[in-house]
């Protein structure tokens, strides 16, 4: 038998170190060629490294979070043959212990950025505490509130047991359950609330008001690492200008239902977005100063005839901004076609390094969320955000008459550096005149 390391390999583009984000094995765990065996992360792009060997893995390179450089070792085989093993070159195994408290953390940062592997679990919540006998109140309560499902992770039990556990007023999600994969039983929910009494100071007794002493440590990794870095030094660097305004889009609505009827289920149904996008690429081109990159450390600006707009995507792991090249050579429907597919890309962890970077203006909304007013903040180096808040049906005045009409306001974001606060304004209301004469956007 012998020993095969397996190195960090190059990425490219000059990148020489990356964040391990996600182990997908455990020392003692026997792995094929071509197996993966972890993530990293580079500024965005998280990247599977495999196996080029079948063997036992006996000792992992690194715990999740940590950051390494190109070559450094990744993990150790032990493979029939000789392989590839240099004496006198040290790398820590990891034991049993740490990597159960790896996994854990590997649970979480699977929740970050995932691009292209197994999405990860939450952390399990730990086993059923049985307080001592001679344990005290205060320290029974403490053993209660330690048991706390995982976010998500919605207790098992009967219809009986449930109606049982109202009428008494206990939250199942605290309860531990004996039965099969976790089930409450009746006698559970007994033992839980037999030991809840002795816990709860007297005259208490309606659970869904107990105390909560349970706490979640989430470490601060992977992709969620990179957006809190980023976001930071945006807020840092930039002195941001928040524009709002309102836009009715009511014959915009109108428009897109009949196209949708119309060519649908030929081309695809069209959203707001692609109509947004088209006013956004139309307005940039009489105010150049917004769509445009800002490099505050030399001094420069540089606006750019291309719009390479990004569109910030919520994925399971955390905001990304997937950018449509030359937005300004698509139609409507390639538009929707390259904004599903990459968000599809984002969400799936598919997206490429190129995919994601290189924009020059971008796009945030949040959907039915988007609520009244937002304040993006923008993509540095980018100079403006463009932010969508949520379309609802209003009451408005229309030639001395009230009537319902379906409104959307745009909160936008500018660096205050480089554009005036009256270009910015300019800006916005050209991009509400497009949306509000929607016949315009396919008028040169």
């Amino acid at each position: 038998m012998g020993i095969h390391i397996i190195r960090m390999p190059d990425i490219g583009e000059g990148i020489a170190e990356v964040e391990l984000v996600a182990w997908h094995v455990k020392v003692g765990d026997t792995v094929a060629e071509d197996q993966i065996l972890a993530d990293v992360m580079t500024d965005k792009a998280t990247v599977e490294i495999p196996s080029s060997v079948a063997g036992k893995v006996i000792a992992l390179g690194g715990a999740v979070g940590q950051v390494m450089a190109v070559g450094s070792e990744v993990i150790r085989i032990e493979v029939e043959g000789v392989g590839n093993f240099v004496p006198n070159v040290p790398l820590a195994p990891v034991n049993n212990a740490q990597t159960a408290t790896n996994s854990v953390a590997s649970a979480i940062a699977m929740e970050s950025a995932k691009a292209a592997a197994t999405p990860g679990v939450a952390a399990p919540a730990p086993a059923p505490v049985q307080p001592a006998p001679h344990a005290t109140a205060a320290r029974t309560k403490q053993l209660l509130a330690a048991h706390v499902r995982a976010p998500g992770d919605k207790p098992i039990a009967s219809p009986a047991v449930r109606r049982q556990a109202w009428d008494l007023g206990v939250e199942l999600q605290f309860v531990p359950g004996t039965g099969t994969a976790g089930r409450i039983t009746h006698e559970d929910l007994q033992s839980y609330v037999t030991r809840a009494a002795q816990a709860q100071p007297a005259g208490v007794a309606d659970q869904r008001f107990a105390q909560r002493l349970d706490e979640q440590t989430v470490p601060v990794i992977g992709l969620r690492r990179k957006i809190a870095q980023k976001m930071q030094d945006a807020k840092r660097r930039i002195p941001h200008f928040t524009y709002v305004e309102e836009v009715d889009m009511t014959e915009l609505e109108a428009l897109r239902a009949t196209l949708n009827a119309k060519h649908g289920k030929e081309r695809g149904r069209l959203t707001v977005l692609p109509f947004l996008v088209r006013a956004v690429v139309l307005a940039a081109r009489e105010h150049p100063e917004v769509n445009a990159r800002f490099d505050d450390d030399a001094g420069v600006v540089t606006r750019c005839g291309a719009v390479h707009l990004g569109i910030a995507t919520q994925t399971q792991g955390g905001l990304m901004v997937p950018v449509i090249r030359h937005a300004e050579t698509l139609d409507m429907w390639a538009c929707a076609a390259e904004v599903m597919r990459l968000s599809e890309a984002a969400r799936s962890g598919k997206a490429t390094r190129e995919e994601l970077s290189g924009s020059t203006i971008t796009i945030t909304s949040l959907g039915a969320l988007g609520g009244i007013v937002s304040t993006p903040v923008i993509n540095h180096p980018e100079v403006a955000i463009v932010g969508v808040n949520r379309m609802v049906e209003r009451p408005m005045m229309r030639n001395g008459a009230v009537v319902a009409r379906q409104m959307m306001n745009l909160s936008s974001g500018f660096d205050h550096r480089v554009v005036d606060g009256m270009h910015a304004a300019e800006f916005i209301q050209l991009i509400r005149g497009y949306l509000e004469c929607p016949a315009t956007l396919f008028v040169e």
